[in-house]
């Protein structure tokens, strides 16, 4: 038994002192040490009114250590309240299954990339937690217990930290990727050339050939387009040709779809979709999901 007791409740890359945001691997925490966290956690929500009690007094705990990072959350105290009750409870449960447990906190931690997750917030958790745990379950709370609950709290946070930092890239790739597609760089770009020379060239985009403006301006593009294929854009874009002869096609002023957004309409009715309202709703909601794909 005292051997027992002597056995470290971690192995491998985590601890129960230090928070590692080097690297994300599988938490291997022992079956009797993972045994004893849950069986504490257990007690601890049994002892509790309820389990929106249980999650109010986690952010209680958590927001009277540190009131400042109350700033941190948009979100309803009740909602948070229960969103860390509820995550709290997952992770504890895959405390057995490394592979499982791997897999929710990562997917936790896509939650949190629009949060700055530091390890000194991330020592603050924990030890409010832990806390909070002990307090309550007093006695019950064995040494190892503790520190199974800071080893699995700072693998936790580590977590967060490497996936925000590893997947930041990424993020970074997407924003610029969407501003190109929808031609918001080059929205910008010709803005900042107009401001440079005091806006002369305010009447250059009537004198020279759509594809001069298009990248910039999706919607007056979108409706020449559409119009031209319709029937409805302007006759001399359909009849006059370059050299001014009626009759002629001009394929160098032909617009094309030159954006995310142009180009989405032009498929919708080439499918026959043109007039379809929900594709209107679906085109209109890729630019927050986008926009936001970092925001929990």
């Amino acid at each position: 038994e005292e051997g027992a007791e002597d056995e470290p409740a971690f192995t491998g890359r985590y601890n129960p002192d230090e928070v590692n945001d080097q690297v994300f691997e599988e938490l291997l925490l022992g079956d009797a040490v993972a045994q004893e966290v849950q069986g504490v956690w257990s007690g601890f929500l049994k002892g509790a009114e309820s389990r929106e009690a249980a999650g109010e007094a986690i952010y209680a705990a958590l927001f009277d250590a540190a009131p400042s990072l109350q700033g941190l959350f948009k979100t309803p105290r009740a909602v948070m309240a229960m969103r860390f009750m509820n995550g709290l409870n997952q992770i504890i449960t895959s405390l057995h299954d490394a592979k499982g447990l791997k897999t929710t906190v990562e997917t936790l931690g896509f939650q949190h990339l629009d949060l700055e997750v530091t390890a000194p917030r991330v020592v603050i958790f924990r030890d409010a937690i832990v806390d909070l745990v002990q307090v309550e379950m007093g006695d019950a709370c064995s040494p190892r217990a503790v520190d199974g609950f800071k080893t699995f709290l700072n693998y936790v946070g580590g977590a967060y930290i490497f996936v925000r930092v590893k997947y930041a890239e990424r993020l970074k790739c997407l924003a610029t990727s969407w501003a190109q597609a929808n031609g918001r760089a080059a929205l910008d770009a010709e803005a900042s050339g107009q401001g440079e020379e005091g806006g002369t060239h305010e009447e250059a985009p009537q004198e020279g050939p759509p594809e001069a403006t298009a990248s910039g301006k999706s919607k007056p593009k979108t409706k020449s387009w559409f119009g031209g294929m319709s029937g409805g854009g302007s006759p001399s874009k359909r009849t006059a040709g370059a050299n001014g002869e009626p009759g002629a096609k001009d394929f160098m002023n032909t617009s094309v779809p030159k954006t995310f957004e142009d180009m989405f309409i032009f498929n919708a009715a080439v499918m026959g979709f043109g007039s379809r309202t929900w594709m209107q709703e679906i085109l209109a909601s890729f630019d927050a999901i986008v926009t936001n794909v970092a925001n929990s």
